[in-house]
This record gives structure tokens, C-alpha cells and sequence, in this order.
């Protein structure tokens, strides 16, 4: 380790000590001993992995009331928006995935509306870059990376009505009755979703070897628990529509397989970030399988060969002839 960033390191951990005497020193004492969780748990200093102790602490603000858990990610996001050092960026955003992942409901709701409605890029780091030295310019790439992955992740839980990680109740089973009730349209919108979460993990940065790095090797790691929930997710809705296959329309027949082409243009980063220990080999066949019975039913239906269907005022599917 060059001496910069040695001394890099002891400023940034007298930082952190100046700011923790600051709360000590405030007035606001409820308000300071949150930021003083949040800043031991986002420290600067070597790029290690926050402890679990520190996360622990960090999650346990939701247990209490809203404005508590409202505090809390209000002092996340200051902090992750206050600093120009990757290091810290990184851990504040192991944060905020272990609150989506592990926070309680309330804790989880703050976060999806801040700063008033949530939204795309509303972590806002598209632009985060920390220029103190070749490796840390690097790792901001990662933090980008990661940040993107994040806001995915909770557009997708929006849209699906829960968030990723599941808790251990929500069964397979249960999330297959509950996408079997749902339209032809809702259901290719939730894989057009699922798809371009898959595609933001995919846009991984070309600095593979910083995988080396704790923090990119963690932040790395949680993404890929999210891949698989997502692989589930995508898996269960490709198998319904390919029971369907005979209701879409023209215009859904197009945009699944534009979906299933996509996802399939995906596989060889996702190899190369996950090292194939993601990979999930029954989905990729699903696709495969799926694809050739969609190229040969949209020939069909080009050829007239496959009934119309439509559905009557009751609910019920009825075939014509053309």
C-alpha cells in the first residue's frame, strides 16, 4: 500500500472520529446517536467488510417507530451522498442492500419512497467518481455497478408486490398461483422487468480483478442471492406463458421472445462475473426449449394453422375458426 493512501486512510479515519464527537457534542441526542450507527457502519480506513455486529445495529433502527427508521435512512443517504470516497460509498450501499435483504417492513418502506416517491437512479451515484488514485477510480465504476443493481432491485419488488429476498414462508408454489391469475400482458411485463434487472447485473464493470477487493467481493456476492431470486422469478413466468403460448397475440408472441433473446444475451457476463456458480442450468434449458416452441407456434399462426382465441364476457376462452 503506497504511502497516499496510507495517508488517505488515517484522514479518513479522523474524519470519522471528528464526526462521531460532533454527534457526541449535539444536542439532538436521539438524532446524533443514529448518524453516530450510521457512521461506524459506513467507516472510512482499509477496505474491509463491515462487521455484522455494525449492520446488526444499523437494522435494528427499524424496530423502533417511523420517524426512527426514517432518521435512519435519511442519515444513510447523507452519508452516502456527503462522501467522495469509494470505500465508504461501497459500505453505504452494503447498507442499504442489507435493509432491502434483512430490514424490517418499515425500515424497507422508508427506503423505497425516498426521497418522496422513489424511483430510477434515485440513489443518484451515476456520476460518483473517486479520482485519488487508478484503483479507487476503479472501484467507483463498482459503485455505480452496484447502485444500479440496488435501484433494479426495488423497482422489480415494486412491481411484484414483494420484495426479492422472500421471507422463508413465500414458496415457490405459492408465487406460481399467484402469476397463474394474471394476465397474458401483466405477466410479459414482469419478465420485460425481470429482464432488464438481469441486464443491469450484467453491465458489470470490466475491472474484474477487484473482485479481489472485500467490499466488491461481498457487494458482489449479495447481487448474486438477488440473481437467484430473480432466476426463480423470470423461471416461473416463462414456464406460464409457455402454457399460454397459444393465447398470445401476435404482438406478445414478439415481445416474449424479444424477452427470451435478451435474457439469453446476458449469459456469458453473468458467467463471467458469477464464475458459473449462478448459472442455474434448468432455466437456461427452459429458455432454450421454450424459444423453439415459440418460433414454431408464431410460424404457425404466420401460416393461419393455430385457432383464434378471445375471451367472452363471462371470463371463459373460446376457440373460432378463421
Amino acid at each position: 500500500m503506497g504511502y497516499r493512501r496510507k495517508l488517505r486512510i488515517v484522514i479518513g479515519i479522523f474524519k470519522d472520529k471528528a464526526s462521531l464527537i460532533k454527534t457526541t457534542l449535539s444536542t439532538k441526542s436521539h438524532a446524533s446517536s443514529i448518524r453516530r450507527v450510521i457512521i461506524r457502519a459506513t467507516s472510512h480506513g482499509a477496505p474491509s467488510l463491515t462487521s455484522d455486529n455494525r449492520i446488526a445495529a444499523v437494522l435494528s433502527l427499524g424496530q423502533g417507530s417511523r420517524a426512527t427508521a426514517s432518521a435512519c435512512i435519511q442519515a444513510l443517504m447523507d452519508r452516502l451522498h456527503g462522501t467522495k470516497n469509494a470505500t465508504v460509498a461501497l459500505k453505504c450501499l452494503y447498507a442499504v442492500h442489507n435493509v432491502i435483504a434483512k430490514g424490517s417492513f418499515i425500515l424497507k418502506d422508508q427506503l423505497s419512497v425516498y426521497p418522496s416517491s422513489g424511483g430510477r437512479n434515485f440513489l443518484n451515484m451515476s456520476r460518483f467518481r473517486d479520482g485519488s488514485d487508478h484503483e479507487n477510480w476503479e472501484i467507483s465504476s463498482w459503485v455505480r455497478w452496484y447502485a444500479g443493481v440496488l435501484e433494479q432491485n426495488l423497482m422489480v419488488s415494486r412491481l411484484l408486490g414483494h420484495y426479492l429476498c422472500s421471507p422463508p414462508g413465500a414458496k415457490d408454489d405459492d408465487k406460481r398461483g399467484k402469476v397463474s391469475v394474471l394476465s397474458n400482458l401483466d405477466i410479459l411485463n414482469g419478465v420485460d422487468v425481470l429482464v432488464g434487472f438481469v441486464e443491469q447485473i450484467g453491465n458489470v464493470p470490466e475491472s474484474l480483478h477487484l473482485r479481489r477487493n472485500s467490499l466488491v467481493f461481498e457487494a458482489v456476492r449479495f447481487v448474486g442471492e438477488d440473481y437467484r431470486s430473480v432466476q426463480r422469478e423470470i423461471s416461473i413466468r416463462v414456464g406460464e406463458l409457455g402454457e399460454r403460448m397459444v393465447s398470445l397475440s401476435g404482438g406478445e408472441l414478439i415481445q416474449f421472445s424479444s424477452c427470451l433473446k435478451r435474457t439469453e444475451d446476458c449469459k456469458e457476463k453473468l458467467s463471467s462475473l458469477f464464475g458459473n456458480r449462478k448459472m442455474n442450468e434448468e432455466l437456461w434449458e427452459l429458455i432454450r426449449e421454450t424459444k423453439i416452441n415459440l418460433e414454431e407456434m408464431m410460424e404457425e399462426k404466420r401460416k393461419g394453422k393455430v385457432p383464434a382465441i378471445m375471451e367472452d364476457n363471462s371470463g371463459e376462452l373460446t376457440r373460432f375458426g378463421r
